[in-house]
Order: structure tokens, then sequence, then C-alpha cells
């Protein structure tokens, strides 16, 4: 497999309105109605100059830099750091970014890649292989707690004789390595340990750390010397704010350009503002589940985890908390993935009559159900919205839970380190891509070591076996295997296929967003 690059490849960036996938057809065209008014606001001209105002949600943690744990932690990847491919929002095929071209050995366990020769690091230091390698390695390390570890892990060979090019050698075939090639970005070593203390973040992508203060602000200025050539702001500013309404409140006050952390609530009344754009990302999208710890004596029976998944009223979570923005699943798959299968996906629909006998047999056989703690980030609006839906739901077959709210660094603390007592809400990525991805790399997922604390050999085989070899030698059936896996197990209950959606003022154009959930300012600008 092999692909070459345009002289000036430029990241994929653009706005995708609801209708743009078909998966999400259910979307109401009100939702984001104002999308479509950039046509008809300020010259729309591409204009140089100003700092893009952004409110995000969570600060960042620079231990988990590379988490994808906050929308502050996206914003500084996607600002400051370059992968060395790209995937486009709508389709899991290879772009150029960093590496210019690459080719993949017959038996999938080397690949070639040729890379860019004009491309410094903000601190001016040129680009190299060693770059790939210490960048991979880095990822390698557990320390660093990232969702693909075990990818990076499974690359053992590094030929960095050529300065601009570079072959990895593979334990063995990966199915998700250009996955893991688009979700890396490429670190500097020379300050890797001020990136540990938050002092500094050194990439070469579009935009350069300039300070951050502590649940406070971050700020980016412009990378004048930028590969692919100037960005037109001047610099991005992010204002960390954890109240979701006051995020709109400085919106709709032109304190803010760009918000992140709306509800969908509140999105879908801004897209009726014709002073806003509201932009719906379909390509990037997020499941929102609750999660069990299987260790918990009241959940360690299958039947008490299966009562919980025939009782969520996924519908009612879709209309009245994404107000449309979804999908109810069973499992995590969109419909394009090649482990998408519909029948398959309606297993636990709602359906309280058969949750209720699920408990009650579960009971009869001795299994005592206390209240439960269900946590989730008490920032996110979507959340806490869920948890009492969940909650009702829960109650009306005989499960009682107690609401938990925490910090978001909490939460994803207990996520990373599978410390929840027994229920939580949370949202994860990784089914947007290659399938082996989310079943070997995702912490609730990873069939290694998983956030329920949940080993199964069969779930094991069925993740081990579409991940050991070549993306097009997968055959349907082994797909199927790790559906059906997820499905008997049970320790994860999927809710929804949720898309990220952000608002702006009219002034600002061209904001794009990555499959990994990065917003993406390179293209941005402002009119007045």
């Amino acid at each position: 497999m092999s692909t070459s690059a345009p002289a000036h490849p430029r990241r994929r960036s653009r706005r995708l309105l609801a209708t743009a996938a078909a998966v999400l057809t259910l979307v109401a065209a009100s939702a984001c109605s104002s999308a479509v008014d950039e046509l008809k606001t300020g010259s729309g001209e591409r204009q140089e100059g100003g700092t893009l105002r952004v409110g995000a949600l969570q600060d960042i943690i620079p231990a988990r830099i590379f988490t994808n744990s906050s929308d502050s932690i996206n914003v500084l990847v996607g600002s400051v750091y370059d992968s060395l491919i790209d995937y486009p929002l709508d389709e899991l095929e290879p772009q150029p970014s960093l590496a210019t071209s690459w080719e993949l050995s017959e038996d999938g366990t080397q690949l070639t890649l040729q890379l860019r020769d004009d491309v410094t690091f903000h601190s001016g230091r040129p680009f190299t292989s060693k770059d790939v390698e210490f960048s991979i390695k880095t990822w390698a390390d557990p320390v660093w707690t990232v969702q693909l570890q075990r990818t990076a892990a499974a690359i053992t060979g590094f030929d960095t004789s050529e300065e601009h090019a570079i072959t990895l050698t593979f334990a063995h075939p990966l199915s998700n390595v250009f996955d893991l090639l688009d979700m890396l970005p490429i670190i500097d070593s020379e300050t890797i340990d001020q990136l540990r203390e938050g002092k500094a973040f050194v990439g070469t992508g579009p935009f350069e750390f300039d300070s951050w203060s502590p649940g406070s602000k971050i700020s980016f200025t412009r990378n004048d010397d930028y590969w692919r050539g100037k960005p037109a702001l001047d610099g991005i500013d992010i204002s960390v704010i954890p109240d979701p309404q006051a995020q709109v409140s400085q919106l709709r006050a032109r304190q803010l350009d760009l918000i992140l952390g709306a509800s969908y609530r509140d999105f879908e009344s801004l897209g009726k503002d014709d002073s806003f754009h509201v932009s719906q990302w379909n390509g990037s999208e997020g499941q929102v589940y609750v999660g069990t710890n299987v260790t918990n004596p009241a959940l360690s029976d299958v039947r008490v985890r299966q009562a919980i998944a025939f009782a969520l009223d996924r519908q009612r979570v879709v209309d009245e908390v994404l107000r449309g923005a979804g999908v109810p699943i069973s499992l995590p798959w969109p419909e394009y993935s090649p482990a998408y299968d519909q029948e398959a996906n309606s297993t636990y629909d709602f359906d309280l009559d058969k949750a209720k006998a699920l408990v009650d047999e579960a009971k009869a056989d001795g299994v005592e159900i206390p209240t439960l703690p269900l946590t989730y980030p008490a920032e996110n609006p979507i959340y806490g919205s869920i948890a009492q839906i969940v909650q009702a739901d829960l109650a009306k077959v005989g499960i009682e839970v107690e609401l938990d709210p925490q910090e978001q660094a909490q939460v994803i603390q207990q996520l990373i380190g599978a410390k929840f007592p027994a229920l939580w809400i949370l949202s994860h990525g990784y089914a947007h891509y290659t399938p082996s991805t989310l079943a070997v790399s995702a912490y609730p997922f990873n069939a290694d070591h998983n956030a329920s604390r949940y080993v199964d050999e069969d779930y094991k085989a069925a993740a081990e076996s579409v991940w050991k070899q070549k993306p097009e030698d997968v055959e349907p059936a082994e797909y199927a295997d790790l559906s059906e896996a997820l499905l008997e197990g049970s320790f994860l209950l999927e809710i929804a296929i949720t898309l990220p959606q952000d608002a702006s003022s009219t002034r600002v154009h061209d904001v794009g967003q990555t499959k990994r959930g990065e917003p993406i300012f390179y293209d941005a600008y402002l009119t007045k």
C-alpha cells in the first residue's frame, strides 16, 4: 500500500452539516440551521489577523496531554502538533501530512514512510526520522497512559539511517497502524521534561504554545514558519469556563468567539439565531455509555448488567438530551464501520419487562443489589441529564442508584486506573476508526486491561484476532465474533452515538475538525 503527497498538502478541515452523514439522518434540521449563514456574513474573503477567543469546559493536565481527555487538550494538540498522516473526516483513507508517502510490506510487518524535509519544530530544530522514533516510543511508555499504547509498543524496530525516511518493524501485522499514525502527535524530544511540567509544548503545528494560567487561560501564537503556510489568525486564547451557561452567555455578549462546552439544547437554540453558526461534525463520532465495574458483587452477575442494558431508554436520551443529534445503539460501531451489524445493534432495545425479569431472577438466586453509585463528570451538561434518566429507568426495574457527580479530572483518573466503585457515565471514541483500535486500545474496552476490570478469554481472542493482521485480511465473521463477545459480556452498555458540536459568532469562518475530535484553526479567520 502506498500513496504520495501533492507539493503542499493541506489538512482537510471543513465544516460538515448534519445532513452529510446517512447515519444521523435523524438529526433535526433546525439544530444546525444557522451554519449555512456563513455564506451571508462578512466579505467571505480570508482576512489576516485577530485572536480567536475560545471557551472550553476543562483545563489541560500535562501528564494526560496525549489522552484526548478534555476539550482544552484537544485544542492544544490540534493546534501545536502535526501527525504523520491525516484521515479525512468521512473515511479511513490516510492522507499525507508529515509523511509524504508509505509502503507496507506484503506480510504486513514493515512500513516504510518518506518524510517531509522542510519541517521545523517551533524551537527551529529540523524534523527528522529520529523524532518519529521518539514519538512512537513515548506513546509506548505506559507512564503516559495513552489509549494506543499497545499498538505503539508492538512497533519493535526503527530504521532511521535516513533523516527523512523511516522503516518501522512490527511484532506482528497491525490492522490499525494507520490509526496510530493519524493520532500520534510528533513530539519534541528536547523539551519533553518541560512538557511534563506544563511549561512548554513544542511541536511542528500551525500555532505555538505561549502561556498557561492553570484553571484560567491557555494562549497560542501563530507559527509564521509553518510548513503549510502561515495561518490567518494571530493567535488563539482558550478560557477555561466550567459552567456551560456562562460560555453561552459570553458568546452572546461577544466576549467569546467560539464555545465548545454548551449543552445540545443550547446548541439547538443558538442554531436558530442568525447571529451564530452551529457546526456538527460527522466523522468524529463519540458514544455515550454506562460503564460497570464487574468486580462489584451486584454487577458481577451478567444478568444484572444485561438488565441495565434493557432498561436504558436510549431514544429518550437521544430526543431529550441530544436533541435528535444521535442514534440509539447496543454496539459502538457507526453505520459505515466494517463491524456494523444492524440486527446485533438492536440486541438491547428498551424493554422494561425483560430487564425486570432478569433482576428478579438474579435476586432469586441470592444476588443482592444495594444502592449503586453512578459517577459522571459534573462539568459536562449532557452527563447530568443522562444520569437522571438512567436513575429513573433503573428504579423501574428494582435497581436503585445514587447520583455521584465529580470533577472531570477525578472521573478520568478513575477511568484510567479502573477505580470506579460501581456504575459510571462517560463518552468514548475510537469506534469510528479501525474496529481493532477500540478493542485493544480504548480505556473502557482494552481486552488486556479495561476500566470495568472485565477479563474474558473469548473477548480477548476476538480482539487479538482482528488486531494481528492487515486490515484488508480481516473477515466479517471475525468482526461478528468481536461484537458477540461485547454483547455477551455486557460490561459496557452503550446508549447512543453522538456528534461533537460547537457554536461561534458569524465573524468566525472555516473552523475544521479532525477525526480525532480536535478543532482545527489553521484555515480559520475572523471578519469584522
